[in-house]
């Protein structure tokens, strides 16, 4: 695949405003603010299950107006990165991907921030590449370890009245661009994830973690955001009052709000753990895997 970046485009507001789009590292990536390895706080915005990064359009412009980098790739197989794998990678694979994507890009340590299925993407990379990520913030982190897929789907269901009219149509034509057999693949990879590795994944995070859940969130339970903050060794949860399962989307002021408090409370530089040993022995061939072989659609 060909690198293409859009141009950046000032918005009003000034350089901390500066949005752009296109083919990055491989990924296709939205960024917004100022360029990375500029002196401010770099953020990563992973998306969930089958869709893009552009539910994270408000919340991305909201941290960018006060300085932070954005930056917000489409995962490998979804949307307008579907071309950069063959078949869906599975969570541990797509980490993997993500990681090196985020080598490129902004070799130093990042917050990374989720939503939904994203957050177990965005835990194995914080196991697996913990040098990447100074901080971590989970929005409404799913799929709950113990629960059926038919239960996540009729969770879902009931989420989608209560989310904005404008992020459903964000969603299903994400869904769209995805398609059927990937989006089915990739549930079938998180389901299996969250049988097994998640709740693992979580347990070993070493970097402050914050937990975030809508009030009205259907899909990610109380009770299973505050198991995955006691999780963490360093984790904590946090409401945003009135919102649902995408509180960044419909509460965008209040989510930033959180995160840069959060990230304020950094007080010396990140120590930089080394690699695991699980990821020097697979990244190569990982490489080599991703986008080779697999289902198609």
């Amino acid at each position: 695949m060909t690198e293409q970046t859009a141009p950046a485009t000032a918005r009003p507001g000034g350089a901390g405003r500066r949005e752009g789009a296109g083919v990055r590292a491989g990924l296709f990536t939205r960024s917004f603010g100022p360029p990375p390895g500029t002196g401010g706080t770099t953020v990563v915005l992973v998306h969930g299950l089958g869709l893009s990064g552009r539910y994270f359009t408000p919340l991305a412009r909201r941290l960018a107006a006060n300085g932070a980098t954005v930056l917000v790739p489409d995962l490998p197989g979804n949307a307008w990165s579907r071309a950069a794998a063959r078949r869906m990678p599975d969570v541990e694979r797509a980490a993997d991907a993500l990681a090196r994507w985020h080598r490129r890009l902004s070799p130093g340590p990042s917050l990374l921030a989720a939503n939904s299925v994203g957050c177990q993407v965005a835990a194995a990379l914080a196991v697996r590449h913990p040098r990447l990520v100074r901080r971590l913030v989970l929005l409404g982190p799913a799929l709950e370890p113990g629960v059926s897929g038919l239960r996540h789907c009729g969770r879902l269901l009931a989420d989608a009245p209560r989310e904005p009219l404008s992020l459903l149509g964000v969603a299903a034509t994400d869904y769209l661009l995805t398609g059927p057999l990937r989006f089915a693949a990739s549930l079938r990879h998180a389901l299996r994830d969250a049988a097994g590795a998640f709740e693992g994944h979580l347990a070993r995070v070493a970097a402050p973690t914050l937990v975030i859940r809508g009030t009205g969130d259907t899909i990610a339970s109380h009770a299973w955001i505050r198991h995955a903050a006691r999780l963490v060794p360093d984790g904590r949860a946090v409401d945003v009052p009135g919102a649902a399962h995408a509180a960044h989307h419909s509460a965008p002021e209040a989510v930033a709000r959180l995160i840069e408090e959060f990230t304020a409370e950094e007080t010396e530089e990140p120590k930089e753990p080394k690699e695991t040993e699980e990821t020097e022995e697979t990244e190569a061939a990982e490489a080599q895997e991703t986008g080779r072989t697999g289902e198609k659609a």
